[in-house]
């Protein structure tokens, strides 16, 4: 199946989480928010909550500085 990752098409298999989606682009396992479809996905649920096919996945990553 097909979704959007950070702007990215990727090739994800069917049933890839939010969680394996957050590995797959390495993100550090702290300061980490994902928005699916637009949507807030609370860390809690990052582990059941499947990215559908077309889905658009972003993850940010807090940045310090000024």
């Amino acid at each position: 199946m097909k979704a959007q990752v950070n702007g990215t098409s990727r090739d994800l298999a069917e049933g890839t989480s939010v969680a394996a989606v957050v590995t797959l682009v390495g993100a550090p396992e702290k300061g980490v928010a994902v928005a699916l479809d637009g949507a807030v996905v609370p860390r809690a649920l990052w582990v059941r909550t499947i990215v559908p096919d077309g889905g658009v996945v972003e993850v940010l990553t807090a940045v310090q500085g000024g």
